[in-house]
């Protein structure tokens, strides 16, 4: 009985006060890593992304720069950053929106081309 008033009265603070979030604070990341040389560009039109820290579980994964295209003409990387103790993810930006890069497209060598998605008519492949 004791259980279900506690958490009674959780989940009513919770509500008087709009919105309770729990999260886990891995604190900042280590500074990052130093490439000695960059690697030739594969081809024209790719752009070079320089090499992050992020978040993966309780622990900070180096993810290496990697030359790539960008997703759509005219867009550019908007590099991770963490501040105020918060991690903002990278992202591709320009007219025609946002695109976010997601590690499962690492294998692939060209990884963010063509990811942008027109939400109006049909995928710009």
């Amino acid at each position: 009985m004791k259980r279900l008033l506690i958490a009674s009265l959780i989940l009513a603070a919770g509500s008087a006060f709009g919105q309770v979030s729990i999260g886990v604070s891995i604190g900042a990341p280590p500074p990052p890593r130093v490439l000695a040389v960059r690697p030739v560009a594969p081809g024209p039109g790719f752009m070079w992304v320089d090499g992050y820290w992020y978040p993966n579980g309780r622990h900070w994964k180096w993810h290496d720069g990697y030359w790539t295209r960008a997703p759509y003409s005219g867009a550019h990387w908007i590099a991770p950053r963490y501040e105020n103790r918060q991690f903002f993810n990278g992202f591709w930006e320009g007219d025609r929106g946002r695109v976010n890069h997601e590690h499962k497209w690492d294998k692939n060598r060209d990884r963010d081309y063509n990811r942008f998605k027109d939400h109006d008519h049909h995928d710009n492949h």
